[in-house]
């Protein structure tokens, strides 16, 4: 990957984490999607005026939590995410009829590349939100989303095993962690196992709030 491929970032952005390094909890389904006590890694975001924005409300707190959520959309030509953040349908796809969990008009504005065993039509959404089923490796994924970004960065969504599929790789740039004052005690555990230091990661930001500890990496 030559051209755009050199200017386009692979990066983790506002990735909530519990104080013992669980990004989602056990038991994701329906009306469980983070898993059993997911949510509640993600209170630091729910307040914030892009948070708010994102679902077209008014109002929402500014500040550092609020700094931090916004800048997880700056420069965003593209985004991968993996089939759990799609939705909580597994095997092969029944039928058309789920769309993701955000409605008719998703956050995204973009291409949106999703990690799947199963091949299924593209989506268009609207808004400019567009859903491709990939169903070749991390690899071809990362490549269509960078064809696709025209040269700005790519945002790598959930879930936990795609993100740390990537990170074995070697292939995201920039990491932000979100790290809430919560315990989990189970459910997928992001870092487990993977030598951050020997894969050239180091911190970049360290910036505590009274909600999280927003925590940046960077590849070297």
């Amino acid at each position: 990957m030559k051209g755009s491929a050199a200017m386009s970032k692979l990066c983790v952005r506002s990735f909530s984490l519990s104080l013992d390094g669980y990004g989602a909890g056990p038991g994701q389904n329906l009306d469980n999607p983070l898993g059993v006590g997911g949510k509640a890694l993600h209170q630091w975001a729910f307040t914030t005026r892009t948070f708010q924005k994102m679902f077209g409300n008014e109002g929402g707190a500014t500040g550092v939590d609020d700094d931090f959520a916004a800048r997880g959309f700056d420069n965003i030509g593209a985004w991968i995410m993996g089939r759990n953040m799609f939705g909580p349908v597994r095997g092969a796809w029944p039928d058309d009829t789920w769309k993701g969990w955000w409605g008719d008009n998703p956050p995204y504005h973009t291409q949106v590349f999703v990690l799947t065993h199963h091949a299924r039509p593209s989506i268009t959404m609207e808004g400019g939100t567009v859903f491709h089923f990939i169903t070749d490796d991390i690899h071809a994924a990362l490549q269509r989303a960078t064809e696709a970004a025209g040269g700005r960065d790519i945002r790598l969504g959930g879930g936990v095993d795609t993100v740390r599929q990537y990170l074995r790789a070697g292939l995201v740039d920039e990491l932000h962690l979100a790290i809430s004052p919560v315990l989990l005690g189970a459910g997928e555990n992001l870092l487990a196992g993977i030598d951050m230091p020997k894969l050239g990661y180091k911190v970049a930001e360290y910036v505590p709030t009274p909600n999280a500890v927003h925590v940046v990496l960077t590849k070297s």
